[in-house]
C-alpha cells in the first residue's frame, strides 16, 4: 500500500478521534483578519555579484553583464570599451536581481533580509560579494540599498564534463543586507475608524467578528454605543481612539475571541505533486466508485538496411515498432451515506488509489453530487 495513503488514513482517524465531543474552539481575531494599509511592500533591484571563482556569467553570452561592469567602471574614472571587456572573459562576474521585503511601519536605518538571484548564466554565486544595490518599490522610488556577502546554501564540484551538485547554487541570501532609506507612509494613525479585511469572505464571520467587537469593547465607550460594524462580507469598519490610546487599542482588538462556527469542508488538491488534503468535515453521499488504470506501451526498434557491395542502393535506416495496450481490472466499492474522513480514505485504499487516481476520483464524486465539500485544486 502506498506510503502516503497509509499516512492519510492515520491523519484522518486522528483527526475524527480528537473532535469526538469537543466544541468548536474560538480563534483570535488576528488570525481571521488583518487591518487595511498595514502590509509588506515588495523591492527590487538589479546588481552585480563580484569575487566568484570562476563561476560567473559568460560575457560574451550575456552582454548586460559587460554593460554593467561598463557603466559601473565608468562612475569610479575608469573608461574602457566594452569589447576589451568581452575579451577579457570576466568570469568572476555575475549579474543578479536582488529582492526584499519592506515591512509595514519600516523606518531608515532598519535592515532587511534580501534575496539575491542570478539572471545571467552563471555556474554559482558562493563566495560572492554584491555590490551596493539601489531597491526600488512600484513607484519607482528607491527604499533601501543592499550589499554585503552571500550565503548559498549549496555546494558543487566538477571536472572533465561531470559535476555534482547539491541544492541550489544560483540563488543565494545576505541576512540583514539592506538598509532601509525610505520609510511608506502608513494610514493607521488617521481617520477616526480602522477597516479590518477578513482573510476569507464570509457573511457569517463577518456578522460574528463584529458582535464580538460590539460585546468586547463598546464597555470601554462612554456612551455605550456599537463601534464596529460590517460594510461587506469581507470589510469591517471600526471606530477607534486618535494618538497613542490606538495602538493599546489595537491590541486589544487583535486578542479577541470569535466563534467561527463549523469550518467548511474542503478538499484541497495539488495537481503538480499529487497531494490531497481533506478536513474532517468532508463527507459523502452513497454511491459506488470504481477505477481502472490504462496503460500504453510503445517500443521501437531502429535498424540500418545496407545493400550489397556491388549494388548501386543507399544505406537508409528503419524502425519497427509495436504498441501493447493493457487495461487493469477496477475494483467496484461502495461508500456509504454520511461517511467519516477516516471511512472515505478507507473505502479509496481498497481499491488500489494512488495520489493521482485521487484526483480524478475525488473529481467525478464532486461532479455527481456525492462528495459535499468545496474542491480546490492549487
Amino acid at each position: 500500500m502506498n506510503a502516503l495513503l497509509r499516512c492519510l488514513t492515520l491523519l484522518a482517524l486522528l483527526i475524527g478521534l480528537s473532535t469526538l465531543g469537543l466544541d468548536v474552539q474560538a480563534k483570535r481575531l488576528k488570525d481571521l483578519a488583518s487591518l487595511q494599509g498595514v502590509r509588506e511592500n515588495q523591492l527590487i533591484g538589479y546588481g552585480l555579484v563580484v569575487g566568484l571563482d570562476g563561476s560567473g556569467d559568460m560575457t560574451t553570452q550575456t552582454p548586460f553583464t559587460v554593460q554593467s561592469i561598463t557603466n559601473m567602471l565608468a562612475q569610479m574614472g575608469i573608461n574602457l570599451p566594452s569589447t576589451a571587456i568581452s575579451q577579457t572573459m570576466l568570469k568572476n562576474v555575475a549579474a543578479v536581481m536582488v529582492t526584499a521585503n519592506l515591512p509595514a511601519f519600516s523606518r531608515p536605518g532598519q535592515t532587511l533580509d534580501v534575496t539575491v538571484s542570478s539572471i545571467g548564466n552563471a555556474n554559482s554565486l558562493v563566495g560572492g560579494t554584491l555590490l551596493m544595490t539601489p531597491l526600488k518599490g512600484a513607484d519607482g522610488n528607491v527604499y533601501a540599498m543592499a550589499q554585503g556577502n552571500l550565503l548559498v546554501g549549496g555546494i558543487g564540484a566538477g571536472a572533465k564534463g561531470s559535476k555534482v551538485v547539491v541544492n541550489h547554487l544560483s540563488v543565494g541570501r545576505i541576512p540583514a543586507g539592506a538598509t532601509i532609506e525610505r520609510s511608506v507612509k502608513s494610514p493607521f494613525s488617521e481617520g477616526d475608524t480602522l477597516t479590518l479585511e477578513l482573510n476569507e469572505t464570509d457573511f457569517t464571520t463577518a456578522s460574528r467578528v463584529v458582535e464580538a467587537i460590539n460585546q468586547g469593547l463598546s464597555s470601554h465607550e462612554s456612551s455605550g454605543t456599537p463601534i464596529a460594524s460590517a460594510l461587506d462580507g469581507r470589510t469591517i469598519q471600526v471606530h477607534a481612539p486618535s494618538g497613542t490610546a490606538r495602538v493599546t487599542f489595537m491590541s486589544q482588538l487583535e486578542n479577541l475571541q470569535v466563534d467561527t462556527g463549523v469550518e467548511e469542508a474542503r478538499v484541497i488538491i495539488n495537481a503538480r505533486t499529487g497531494s490531497v488534503v481533506m478536513n474532517q468535515n468532508v463527507t459523502l453521499d452513497e454511491c459506488a466508485v470504481a477505477h481502472g488504470n490504462l496503460t500504453v506501451v510503445i517500443n521501437s526498434t531502429n535498424e540500418v538496411s545496407q545493400p550489397n557491395p556491388l549494388a548501386n542502393g543507399e544505406t537508409v535506416q528503419t524502425g519497427q515498432a509495436s504498441v501493447d495496450i493493457k487495461g487493469d481490472k477496477g475494483g467496484l466499492v461502495k461508500v456509504s451515506k454520511g461517511a467519516s474522513l477516516s471511512e472515505v480514505v478507507k473505502a479509496l485504499n481498497g481499491i488500489g488509489a494512488t495520489p493521482q487516481d485521487l484526483l480524478s476520483i475525488l473529481q467525478s464524486m464532486k461532479t455527481a453530487g456525492a462528495l459535499h465539500a468545496d474542491l480546490e485544486v492549487i
